[in-house]
């Protein structure tokens, strides 16, 4: 049903005899983030209600006349369907509670991001308030800023991943328009430092498998992302009903990734489905009911400690070890570029050049023919 729109000027009484223009529009203007509809909006535009003389009857003639000229313009606007004359109402708003909005349904990064921002500008902030030198200022604090919990310094790739999520909030803000331009248009990027990413030979695997563990849920859960190169949300989030059947009895798990909201599907062995389902009471619920992030840390060290594993490993690094296995023991990129839903086979050349195919070709090219026999002489 199509309504017809339009823009009423209206007063309504005040003190001291004044009037006050206000427009009233049908149908109101539902906003999209608090999803509150708007009826009407003040002018601050007064009238006398009853003019006494040439005077005030001339004032309340100019003042029309400029009450008059905004509900064309406001008119025109709704016609059209542009409705940032009601931005204002937003610019004076809690940007920290619209921040606390959007984050609702993020990842954890976004919190931390929150915190750190939260802290920056001292627990308050207006939207009319966020500008570039007020974003650009944010990134040279990331730049030196501590961990608000421990105090110990941030990785410069955490520092920029950070400064990612903050961008990305900002556009979502501009979209919103809760605020007035896009200052990222003229923000800087903090670089990453390529980094090692480590990973677990199949010895270390092995001996990792055969150390007993502390947490049950914890050895279950990093050695099934060993196998799948699931990543942690994804494991803890993993319900039975994610693992389904092919028609010929073998298993796969079906989920959409927490991270990217992609659909995955990733074959599993006999082996590793026996791994996680022996002991089990349920067929519904989640596969790894009580596995935790804080398990990740201290406990998880422990663990490979135990085992005999040296090197920093974190419980991502065990999607890098599915990575790097699959490479050596033949499975070409582009199939590993798909099981960890990797949009670019880049991507996963990063987790698993040292152990590229191609690359372990070239090793005996030149050196066959210094070191090696002759086949000529034969």
């Amino acid at each position: 049903m199509q309504y017809c729109k339009t823009v009423t000027l209206r007063t309504r009484p005040i003190k001291n005899g004044m009037l006050s223009y206000y427009l009233d529009f049908y149908p109101g203007y539902r906003d999209k983030v608090t999803m509150k509809t708007t009826r009407h909006e003040s002018l601050g535009i007064y009238i006398y209600a009853d003019p006494k003389n040439k005077r005030e009857k001339d004032f309340n003639e100019i003042m029309t006349e400029k009450a008059e000229a905004i509900r064309c313009r406001r008119f025109e606007s709704v016609v059209n369907e542009r409705y940032d004359f009601f931005d204002h109402s937003k610019m004076s708003g809690d940007f920290l509670a619209y921040f606390k909005r959007v984050l609702k349904n993020k990842d954890p990064k976004w919190k931390f991001v929150y915190e750190h921002f939260e802290h920056f500008v001292g627990g308050k902030c207006r939207c009319e308030e966020v500008d570039f030198d007020l974003c650009d200022n944010f990134r040279k604090y990331l730049l030196t800023a501590k961990n608000l919990r421990n105090g110990k310094p941030i990785f410069i790739n955490s520092v920029a991943g950070y400064w990612s999520t903050f961008r990305g909030f900002i556009n979502i803000a501009y979209r919103d328009k809760m605020i007035r331009t896009n200052p990222n248009d003229y923000l800087e990027k903090i670089p990453t430092v390529p980094v090692n990413k480590e990973s677990l030979t199949l010895d270390e695997l092995r001996n990792l498998y055969k150390t007993p563990c502390e947490i049950d849920v914890l050895k279950r859960a990093s050695i099934f992302a060993c196998l799948t190169g699931m990543r942690r949300s994804d494991i803890i989030n993993l319900k039975w009903e994610d693992i389904r059947t092919y028609a010929d009895g073998d298993k796969y798990v079906e989920f959409y990734a927490q991270k990217t909201k992609a659909r995955n599907i990733i074959p599993i062995s006999e082996e590793a489905y026996k791994f996680i389902s022996e002991g089990r009471t349920s067929i519904r619920g989640k596969v790894f009911d009580g596995f935790e992030i804080i398990m990740a840390q201290h406990p998880l060290k422990r663990w490979l400690k135990a085992a005999g594993i040296t090197k920093r490993i974190t419980f991502h690094s065990f999607r890098h070890t599915f990575a790097s296995l699959q490479v050596e023991l033949g499975t070409d990129l582009y199939t590993v570029m798909q099981l960890l839903a990797h949009k670019s086979v880049t991507t996963t050349q990063i987790y698993a050049c040292h152990a590229d195919p191609k690359r372990r070709e070239t090793a005996s090219r030149i050196s066959s023919k210094v070191l090696g026999k002759d086949k000529k002489a034969e």
